[in-house]
């Protein structure tokens, strides 16, 4: 199976304009046609995030999280159709993320995408569990199959059907972490779409949840966040010191999340708003890498 890795490594610091990444991709070869592995489904494998601004907030998650870019020229832009370019977020050999404009009738902020057997499917499977579809399933050349859709209080979050064989960005993010403005959490939608299993209720403050392979893969905190929207799915971005990041990022122009009720989220890693509003948590890493 050809390497994606001489193409990252490639990849330096800044901004680079290639489309050897995606050309890399369309290489590999998966053994008896698999597109996914065992090991990550129900796993969050990739970010999006949509922004008014991207160099501003292309450099504010270089200033935080030492992230380098690659541009590629998509040919038939997911988000809108067309030839558009499209921002890989890189940290050494590991891409986990894309940044694009905000696309009409959606709002900025980060879109997690989870990996699920059959985006088709899964789709059906949300309108049956009380979410709604925003785009159907669509074909990603070279990447796989996505879809993006609404739990039922109205959070955004994607369907992946990864059909390549690029690991989990795990040195890039952490768990996902959900906030609401009520406090809520549809806890029945989520374990039935991933069979995502509670795996600890040790602190009151805070619910995590593990996926099939048993790895936690998100957390719920009993604490409001008041969002634009009913909830949002909020991404933990790994660095190496929470408290040096969080003072970049105020010093780049990002502000503390105002919370309500206990401050049990922010006791836990700090959740702010970026330059663009995005919501973003902070989460410790080795090295600046997991």
């Amino acid at each position: 199976m050809p390497s994606i890795r001489p193409v990252l490594r490639n990849a330096g610091r800044g901004t680079r304009r290639s489309g050897r990444w995606f050309a890399a991709l369309r290489n590999l070869k998966i053994p008896g046609g698999k597109t996914m592995t065992q090991s990550k489904a129900g796993k969050v494998v990739w970010h999006d995030l949509f922004t008014s601004d991207r160099k501003r907030s292309m450099d504010f998650y270089q200033h935080i999280a030492d992230w380098t870019y690659q541009v590629e020229r998509a040919t038939d832009f997911a988000w809108g159709g067309g030839e558009k370019d499209f921002v890989l977020a890189l940290l050494a050999d590991e891409a986990g993320a894309g940044f694009a404009e905000t696309p009409p009738d959606n709002e900025n902020g980060w879109i997690a995408y989870v990996e699920v057997p059959d985006v088709d499917a899964a789709v059906e499977r949300v309108d049956a569990l009380g979410g709604k579809t925003v785009r159907k399933p669509f074909e990603v050349p070279g990447v796989g199959r996505n879809a993006l859709v609404r739990d039922p209080l109205g959070v955004p979050f994607g369907l992946s059907l990864s059909r390549h064989n690029f690991p989990v960005p795990h040195r890039q993010f952490g768990r996902e972490v959900y906030v609401s403005n009520s406090g809520l959490f549809p806890e029945e939608f989520y374990v039935e779409l991933f069979e995502w299993q509670v795996a600890s209720k040790r602190d009151p403050g805070c619910v995590s949840f593990a996926g099939p392979s048993g790895d936690v893969v998100a957390v719920r905190y009993v604490s409001n966040v008041p969002t634009s929207s009913n909830a949002a799915w909020v991404p933990s971005i790994k660095v190496a010191s929470v408290s040096n990041a969080r003072s970049l990022a105020e010093a780049n122009g990002a502000r503390l999340a105002p919370l309500e009720a206990d401050r049990t989220a922010q006791t836990h890693g700090f959740i702010l708003c970026d330059p663009d509003g995005s919501l973003f948590a902070l989460e410790v890493g080795l090295a600046n890498s997991f």
